[in-house]
């Protein structure tokens, strides 16, 4: 494993709407960060303040203490952790942590594969959406070893707010799968919900008011419902990164032999989303399946 000195030199790869605020928070922190994104002009406002741009993942990893990923899809992680100019073939003595949504099946890979060259690697997936990576408040979720974890602790608090070790590499997936589980039936029950005041003759702001306060209060109603209800599906989170996420949940859930009948729906409805070509929504964006 990699020896835990002094984290200065922070990598960060993939620049979209979270990881444009948490490369920021890091460089406003005082660390020298070092971006690469595939398209470049989306790390301009970062170069401007003292980030450095690099051509490839590998020249990255190569200057850097610590390397975050925040990319889109597994095969995104695929190929910045193993491509031939990608991270493990370049880094030394470095941190890798993935703060992308994947599998923990991957994240174990990421693992073996960076102990056959003595680095250290964590699975930090996140839950906030954009508001979160903004604020700084982010829930981050994290599997891998816990002396690695302590080291890195700090940095990751310049990140987020509730910061938990969850386990061994993969548990960190694990529980962002949890997470998004939880999130797919209860978005479904808000766009059910607001479908019936709506269908019945309610103001669907005014009942918003009501159960807002009550037991079915949450960030799910009280954010992206009230987006539903104004017509607002600008994404926090694209749906086409939810279909992923929910993708990969059932996969897990299946080998387990676990019938999660709700996330199944769920799946079926933001897939219907994307047959509309509505993929780039924010996931309210499922009330408009409500609405026909």
């Amino acid at each position: 494993m990699t020896s835990l000195t002094s984290i200065k030199n922070i990598g960060f790869i993939g620049l979209g709407i979270m990881g444009q605020s948490m490369a920021g928070h890091l460089l406003a922190a005082g660390y020298q960060v070092n971006l690469y994104n595939r398209t470049k002009s989306k790390t301009d406002s970062l170069v401007a303040k003292g980030a450095k741009w690099f051509d490839t993942p590998g020249e990255v990893a190569a200057h850097s203490n610590m390397i975050i990923t925040m990319v889109g899809f597994p095969s995104d992680v695929e190929e910045v952790y193993f491509g031939e100019k990608g991270i493990i073939a370049s880094a030394n003595n470095a941190i890798l942590v993935d703060m992308t949504t994947s599998s923990p099946s991957l994240a174990r890979k990421i693992a073996v594969q960076a102990a056959k060259k003595g680095l250290a690697s964590l699975d930090a997936p996140v839950s906030g959406g954009d508001i979160g990576a903004r604020d700084a408040k982010l829930t981050i979720m994290v599997g891998g070893d816990k002396a690695v974890f302590d080291h890195v602790l700090p940095i990751l608090q310049k990140l987020g707010t509730s910061i938990i070790l969850q386990g061994d590499v993969g548990m960190g997936q694990h529980t962002k799968m949890c997470n998004q589980i939880v999130i797919a039936s209860t978005i479904m029950g808000v766009a059910e919900g607001l479908s019936y005041a709506k269908k019945v003759g309610l103001d669907p702001a005014v009942v918003l008011q009501s159960i807002g306060g009550g037991a079915a209060s949450g960030f799910q109603l009280n954010v992206l419902g009230a987006r539903m209800i104004v017509g607002d599906y600008a994404p926090g989170f694209y749906v086409e990164h939810f279909i992923k996420d929910l993708k990969i949940a059932v996969e897990e859930a299946e080998q387990m032999q676990l019938n999660l009948p709700g996330l199944l729906l769920a799946k079926s409805l933001f897939e219907k989303m994307a047959d509309r070509g509505l993929q780039r929504n924010g996931t309210q964006g499922i009330f408009q399946i409500y609405l026909d």
